[in-house]
């Protein structure tokens, strides 16, 4: 396998500045490169050589293909150093501290290894003096994978390992805003990987569209807005294609009147702040009770205060930019709303609009009222809004009251009151004293309009075949 240094990495998923679209590094403004720009007839050439590679594909045993999937995550981290740099310069994440560059490029080969792990075999579902039968599961054909910018790399491994495994190939369009980090995935991945069974082609909106709409493509997954996927559904309706959809979340936290607000104060912010909160299952609003709330908020804001942010190719730097200025917009409107309706800002707030990047600061919003807009909106974004109940019941209504379930956690020194909370909230996880803990082999998907289908796990490898019973 090849090992590229970070600068021919670079050059290799380049272009001329007048061939492609600039990408810019959210920490600086200043271009990193120019990313080519697929057409439709580019999507047509890449379907028509996947659904050629994947009648060869299909016909390898499972053993077979995750040989190749070990194979790619030592590819990958045979270059986790180059993959680590254009990922920070590429999405402003931090290189070194916190969940990481590293830490996202480490997680690619661990998601790559775990998809290659579960034994799958046909399940007897009946085998009596009435008959015999056994379920299955088949290559759906062409996978559409359609990546996020927030974690580019990791959720386009997400998309990417299970298909493979099942047999399908993969046909991925990452995020406009982060696409050459991707590509140079897609590149290393494809270095031990057979011809056609993985490309990656970037572009904008118009491609995705075409994608979604795309006769050749079977299935499509997607990360990212509900609004988007709605979208994908609608279109994927007209030839029936298979789907799985993680989309938008406002994740709710309920703190109990039994903690110890210190002990917690470090994961809470985690929760809500990984990935300078750029995540879809972080902690979005906080719901504690009025007898703590004080203390909760100010252990919160004692440890947001502590947390160096800058750029992610500076050490000491544990949080990093928003990715596009767009969302730094979003943030910077709902704390403005916040802050004119009267909640009290604890911390942050206050941008240097003058220096450049995408630079937020992080904001702690404290005495805000639940239909405020940074409480219903996702901010996606550094800014937690801490909201005081006194009834727990008005408290768990609050938290399931918007049209998204992607995930909610319950704060607790008692498993037994935890579990009790944990099961009233409608979202696809709850987590208990923690936030947003993804495992590969614990399947991941949120309800209501957070999405459709399950990732991760056997569950989620079962989601990228078709069912098929046998029997007699």
């Amino acid at each position: 396998m090849t090992t590229y240094t970070f600068d021919q990495l670079l050059k290799s998923v380049t272009v001329g500045e007048g061939e492609g679209a600039a990408v810019r590094d959210p920490a600086t403004d200043e271009i990193l490169g120019h990313a080519p720009q697929s057409t439709e007839d580019d999507l047509n050439a890449a379907v028509e050589a996947a659904r050629a590679a994947q009648k060869t594909w299909a016909t390898l045993s499972h053993d077979e293909r995750s040989d190749y999937l070990n194979k790619a995550a030592d590819a990958i981290e045979a270059n986790t150093d180059a993959l680590a740099e254009l990922l920070s310069r590429e999405q402003g994440k931090p290189i070194k501290n916190g969940p990481n560059a590293l830490f996202e490029v480490g997680a690619c080969s661990a998601w790559m290894r775990s998809s290659a792990s579960f034994p799958i075999e046909p399940e007897v579902v009946l085998d009596d003096e009435s008959g015999y039968a056994e379920l299955h599961y088949v290559p759906i054909g062409v996978v559409g994978a359609i990546g996020p910018w927030n974690w580019p790399m990791m959720i386009s491994i997400w998309q990417i390992a299970p298909a493979l495994r099942m047999g399908n190939t993969v046909v991925l369009k990452p995020s406009e805003y982060t696409p050459l980090s991707v590509l140079a995935l897609g590149r290393v991945m494809n270095d031990v990987l057979p011809e056609g069974v993985l490309q990656v082609l970037a572009g904008g909106g118009d491609l995705g569209k075409a994608m979604t709409a795309h006769d050749g493509i079977d299935k499509i997954t997607f990360t990212g807005s509900t609004e988007t996927g709605k979208a994908i559904m609608r279109s994927a309706a007209a030839d029936m294609k298979r789907l799985t959809l993680e989309l938008g979340g406002n994740d709710a936290g309920i703190v109990l009147d039994d903690v110890d607000p210190k002990e917690i104060a470090e994961s809470l912010f985690w929760g809500a702040f990984i990935n300078t909160g750029q995540t879809c299952a972080a902690l979005k609003r906080l719901y504690v009770p009025e007898s703590i709330y004080d203390d909760v908020c100010d252990a919160l804001a004692e440890v947001a205060g502590a947390m160096p942010m800058g750029r992610g190719i500076e050490e000491q730097n544990v949080l990093g930019p928003l990715q596009n200025r767009a969302q730094y917009d979003v943030v910077a409107r709902l704390v403005e709303a916040a802050r004119s309706s009267g909640a009290r800002i604890l911390i942050g707030g206050n941008p240097d609009d003058r220096a450049p990047g995408n630079f937020y600061p992080v904001t702690l919003v404290a005495d805000i009222d639940n239909d405020n807009p940074l409480v219903a909106e996702e901010q996606f974004g550094p800014v937690l809004p801490i909201v005081k109940y006194t009834d727990l019941d008005q408290a768990i209504e609050w938290a399931n009251g918007l049209d998204v379930g992607l995930g909610s956690s319950v704060w607790s020194s008692s498993r037994e009151r935890a579990l009790k909370v944990a099961h009233r909230l409608e979202a696809g996880t709850t987590w208990i004293n923690q936030h947003g803990t993804l495992d590969p082999r614990v399947p991941f998907g949120g309800i209501k309009e957070s999405g459709e289908g399950l990732e991760f796990g056997l569950e989620g490898l079962k989601q990228m075949a078709l069912p098929k019973i046998i029997s007699g």
